[in-house]
């Protein structure tokens, strides 16, 4: 008898496999109306909402979107971080696996590609990369139409520093490329629910709804350490970037745990589709078993990181006390009356001259000063030279969870008022009447 010689079974390559992948993805229809909303609608919005009276000041940066245009992609991250990103990587990765459920075209994608490893690597990759034109599409699109609409003028930071307009565009790009991390997070998750609940929907809701309960968490008056703790955080910690010098200590954090996170999601995924029964038609990964696999591990990365950062971050409680309150109030101070002088064209006075210093209480001092709350209340003292008498100047603050806080100009009107000044790139409000202002919450008070 003569023997037959059997040629052997190689995979598909990682490449091909790839190509594959993302062919699949961007021939859905959703995916292309996304990759296209992502790269003209945020240009239409900004440009629109800057040419408007009536503007965001409620959104971090929004009061500065007819001034220039660096502040409308500040303000979209923001937008991107809350709603946004979150329901890309639930489009995209929580349905990569998942689709193939829907559709019972598992058994010919592994006779086409014959190697369980491969086919979860492309696919991981394939909805990295769309994410990645997405995310780069929102910010790209952004810019160009605040820059379009208003102008690359100088932006006012955090602190009241007044950026140049090449420094603002790179702490632009680099706020957009530190929320890329908490991304990759949600995308892993995306993922994880993706292989581990089938065709079931809330594998394609997981990402929103993990993303949802940590932006409520992150609103409440948790410890710093629970905070950090949680990737969401990376999607507000970039907001550190814009004071002098700039609080990277929690945005570094952030970013690390957020990638954590993404390694550990993803790492589950993997392990889980390994071990899927795929002659089974009618197993699609759902069951208790993959639920406990898949959220055990994380909510023990959560507790570690809770305790780790506990343990090596200055900060207890809120993170929020009288001294920073008053620092941040009195350096933000400081920095945006010099603006007030050169756009009244007064004489130049520095900071070292103006000495200006913030006493803050908090519920009229009937409650100790700490904590977020609208109940702050700030008086600003301040000196010119040559002027024996000094200046004062109320302020009401309403100071948010994550140490954002808005200042309102509460008198004396002619400092801190609301009234209009002429410059010569058009009307402003008085830089004095109300502004924005953030408190590292790891800084020591």
């Amino acid at each position: 008898m003569t023997a037959v010689a059997v040629a052997p079974v190689t995979a598909v390559p990682v490449a091909r496999g790839y190509r594959f992948e993302m062919v699949k993805l961007l021939a859905q229809w959703r995916i292309r109306l996304l990759v296209l909303a992502c790269w003209l609608a945020p240009a239409v919005f900004v440009a629109a909402v800057s040419q408007q009276s009536d503007l965001p000041t409620d959104t971090l940066f929004g009061r500065w979107m007819n001034i220039t245009g660096w502040a409308g992609p500040l303000v979209m991250l923001g937008f991107a971080g809350t709603y946004a990103l979150p329901l890309l990587t639930s489009v995209v990765a929580g349905d990569v696996f998942a689709a193939e459920d829907r559709l019972g075209t598992w058994r010919y994608l592994l006779v086409a590609v014959r190697s369980y490893r491969r086919i979860f690597v492309s696919k991981a990759l394939a909805s990295l990369t769309v994410i990645l034109v997405l995310v780069v599409g929102m910010a790209v699109s952004a810019t160009v139409g605040g820059v379009v609409a208003v102008g690359g003028r100088p932006l006012v930071a955090l602190d009241g520093q007044l950026l140049a307009p090449a420094d603002a565009a790179g702490l632009v790009a680099l706020a957009w490329i530190c929320v890329l991390a908490p991304t990759l997070a949600l995308a892993g998750v995306g993922l994880l629910g993706s292989v581990a609940l089938g065709r079931s929907p809330m594998g394609l809701l997981l990402p929103a709804v993990v993303a949802l309960a940590m932006g409520v968490a992150q609103l409440l008056p948790l410890p710093v350490a629970v905070r950090l703790a949680l990737p969401s955080y990376a999607f507000i910690a970039w907001t550190g970037l814009f004071t002098t010098p700039a609080q990277a200590g929690p945005l570094l954090i952030g970013v690390a745990v957020s990638l954590v996170w993404a390694v550990a999601a993803t790492a589950l995924a993997y392990v889980l589709f390994m071990r899927r029964d795929f002659t089974n038609l009618s197993h699609d990964g759902v069951g208790r078993r993959a639920l406990t696999v898949a959220a055990a591990p994380l909510a023990g990365l959560l507790v570690v990181t809770m305790g780790i950062l506990a343990l090596v971050t200055p900060s207890t409680g809120s993170g929020i006390d009288q001294n920073k309150v008053q620092q941040s109030v009195a350096t933000a101070f400081a920095h945006l009356y010099r603006l007030q002088t050169q756009q009244l064209h007064r004489p130049d006075v520095t900071e070292a001259q103006l000495a200006s210093t913030a006493a803050c209480t908090k519920g009229d001092g009937l409650v100790e000063a700490e904590g977020p709350g609208n109940d702050w209340r700030c008086v600003v003292t301040w000196r010119l030279p040559g002027v024996t008498a000094t200046g004062q100047a109320i302020y009401q603050l309403d100071v948010a969870s994550d140490g954002q806080y808005v200042a309102d100009g509460d008198g004396p009107k002619e400092v801190n008022g609301y009234f209009q000044v002429r410059t010569p790139t058009g009307d402003q409000p008085n830089p004095l009447w109300q502004f924005d202002g953030h408190i590292e919450l790891l800084s020591k008070g």
